[in-house]
């Protein structure tokens, strides 16, 4: 489990059901981010991650 921020309980949780997914940045790039649910009140929630190495 990854640990996220949630904007509606302003907390930081640890996201239920969370999958890496791609994000689009500038310039056309892509960014790393996981996607998952608050466990808590079950907001969408975002944490963006470094690029692979």
């Amino acid at each position: 489990m990854t640990e996220g921020y949630c904007v509606k309980c302003k907390a930081k949780r640890m996201m239920a059901d969370g999958k890496e997914v791609a994000m689009k940045g500038k310039g056309g790039m892509v960014r790393r981010a996981m996607k998952g649910k608050c466990p808590k009140c079950g907001t969408t929630m975002f944490r963006i991650m470094g690029a692979k190495k």
